[in-house]
């Protein structure tokens, strides 16, 4: 039943108890002031019982049933306006709770709100207008100020001032130009752009963040698990209870009351409707998290391991230093970006940018390409067998090392360069040298981190141990792991879970992805991350900013929280009328009352997630996860 009905609903039958009490307190016309009574509890009562009934055919004892069965009784001891009162009061409560939780869902709600609706492309040579759906990969598409991107591509022609709130949650516009990335579902502010359409229809990163959060509020938390499992046992209970009660007592009254006092609605929303804003607070902050039991897990996450390259630092290294031995430096160059154009690694995209800026012809793919995980990549150009990675792979595969090489390589890393040997079947030709730049907001990670409650950060890293150190020393990092395999990435963490901890793993790329899956719970960076990254994770950080990674633990810690506070407040509310009942304090009415204002305040008290902002310091210099403001 609509929130439009119930209103309808609670109008008329409200409607008819307040006639009857005024003829009632009058003292006119009482049969009629009864039947009214009885019209109001029909009204109200009918969908109340026909819930009830379509509950029994799947055998389930909802809170319907035991409103209903009080309800049947009171009309049977000829208590009208109770029957009345407990319907109207029932269905008002259902009203009230639809409205409330409307708010809980106000983020998410947006979000949907936010998805493009048509698409101008041009198609035949003519400027036609579409829905984002029927646009074709590969197709040019114009957008114009105030429009919504429609698709995720390049752009081809032009430069704007582009809003990407709905993806990263930043609502600060950034400015975009010619062959820079666009996704669907950003607006241009200011400016016109002419993007080649790369992800159409479902599979643009906005309709992957719909489906995520679709799916995100079908993951139920363990506690919300376990209050579903206990009503189904607790439901029958109470019926069962009330029978006893008036087998011993012979008051029919004492046990209708016991079965209204004793729903458990308050207790069954009470998880459902905070992990509910727990997971708006964070899509609107350009945080997926892709389920209530992911963000219960994520409170507990007492470790968090990082990925380097692409997480810790921008993911965009440069070619620093090439240094031949054989050949000159260009060829060099040009052999390795060749061989690199099959690889999605940020080292490989490095060599071939430097190789774009220095070269004006296009380059040719290798004859032949394969990858070796951790390691580095194999390649046959024009006939020519090369071997391009770390020291690993050359070892592996017979290349011998020279000890001036290694001396360039370690002088290269001592000053935290990541150096990639180039080798062919006479040796190594060559040492390429690679910077990529820390993340400006990964020197304060650490001591976020920190107050938050983490016990350990690590970082784990495929590059040699002098990188690693020289990044690990950098950012105050507590331990860190080099020269690993991605299924070492596994072993270190399978490691950390079996001494106790609850590990979190952050990163960004395919060679992440073993590790993300892993870890207790895997968070992806969305900005730079790759799609198989984003899908293995278990919450994805759309604005690629570090900060929000101490945000969403601090979140989680809040959710949790409030979620406690909703199971704590509910049993005690049903204790306190339980022993209301027992003195004969509390009645049919304003038991009913209690519970109904009882589920309400849970629901009030979940809302105040939407309004959490982050970690503040308390007085003693500790973080805590309270700054949620009402």
């Amino acid at each position: 039943m609509g929130k439009k009905r119930k209103g309808q609903i609670v109008t008329i039958s409200g409607s008819f108890i307040c006639l009857a009490l005024i003829l009632r307190y009058a003292g006119l016309f009482l049969t009629f002031a009864d039947g009214m009574m009885i019209v109001a509890a029909i009204i109200a009562g009918y969908p109340i019982l026909k819930n009830a009934l379509q509950a029994l055919r799947f055998r389930i004892l909802g809170i319907e049933t035991l409103v209903s069965v009080a309800v049947i009784g009171a009309m049977f001891i000829e208590e009208y306006w109770e029957a009345a009162a407990v319907t109207f009061l029932f269905t008002l409560g259902s009203y009230l709770e639809a409205r409330t939780l409307e708010k809980t869902r106000s983020s998410l709600k947006s979000l949907f709100d936010l998805a493009p609706k048509k698409a101008t492309i041009i198609r035949d040579g003519v400027e036609t207008e579409v829905s984002p759906d029927e646009v074709i990969q590969g197709e040019i598409v114009l957008v114009r100020p105030g429009e919504k991107i429609p698709v995720d591509g390049t752009i081809l022609k032009g430069s704007a001032s582009v809003n990407q709130a709905a993806i990263t949650g930043e609502s600060i516009p950034v400015s975009k130009r010619k062959d820079e990335s666009v996704f669907s579902g950003t607006v241009i502010e200011v400016g016109y752009l002419e993007v080649v359409a790369e992800k159409v229809g479902e599979d643009t990163t906005f309709s992957r963040i719909l489906e995520m959060v679709e799916e995100a509020q079908e993951n139920k938390a363990p506690t919300q698990k376990f209050l579903e499992r206990f009503a189904a046992y607790y439901t029958p209970a109470i019926i069962v209870l009330s029978i006893l009660v008036y087998l011993v007592t012979k008051d029919l009254v004492l046990s209708l009351t016991l079965l209204v006092i004793s729903c458990p609605g308050a207790l069954v929303i009470s998880a459902p409707v905070s992990i509910v804003a727990g997971i708006g607070n964070g899509a609107r902050k350009g945080i997926l998290i892709k389920g209530g039991d992911h963000l219960e897990k994520a409170s507990k996450v007492d470790v968090v391991a990082f990925d380097k390259t692409g997480t810790l630092t921008v993911g965009k290294p440069e070619v620093t230093r090439i240094k031949s031995y054989h050949m000159q430096e260009n060829e060099l160059l040009k052999l390795t970006a060749r061989a690199e154009i099959g690889s999605e690694h940020h080292l490989g995209r490095a060599v071939i940018e430097e190789a774009k800026k220095r070269f004006s012809d296009s380059l040719v793919m290798a004859d032949e390409f394969s990858v070796y995980m951790g390691q580095g990549v194999r390649a046959l150009v024009d006939g020519r067998e090369l071997w391009i990675g770390n020291r690993k792979l050359l070892m592996e595969n017979g290349i011998n090392i020279p000890n001036d090489v290694e001396m360039d390589l370690q002088q290269e890393e001592n000053n935290g360069q990541t150096a990639i040997l180039v080798a062919d079947s006479q040796g190594v030709q060559g040492v390429i040298s690679i910077a990529d730049v820390l993340r400006e907001d990964a020197y304060e990670l650490v001591s976020q981190l920190k107050k938050t409650g983490i016990k350990k950060i690590v970082m784990l890293t495929g590059d040699n141990q002098r990188t690693a150190a020289a990044v690990a020393g950098r950012l105050g990092i507590d331990d860190y792991y080099a020269e690993l395999l991605p299924e070492n990435k596994v072993l270190v963490l399978k490691g950390m879970q079996q001494s106790g901890y609850v590990v979190a793993m952050v990163g960004d790329g395919i060679n992440d992805t073993p590790a993300l899956a892993t870890a207790d719970i895997g968070i992806a960076m969305g900005g730079t991350g790759t799609d198989v990254a984003m899908e293995t994770a278990d919450i994805v950080l759309m604005s690629d900013r570090l900060d929000k990674l101490p945000y969403v633990l601090g979140l989680s810690r809040a959710t949790v929280g409030n979620m406690m506070q909703n199971i704590y407040f509910a049993v005690i509310v049903v204790t306190v009328l339980l022993i209301g009942v027992l003195f004969k304090t509390v009645f049919l009415a304003s038991g009913m009352l209690v519970h109904e204002l009882s589920v309400l305040l849970v629901i009030l008290n979940a809302i105040r997630l939407m309004k959490y902002k982050g970690i503040v310091l308390s007085v003693r210099g500790k973080m805590k996860a309270t700054s949620v403001e009402c």
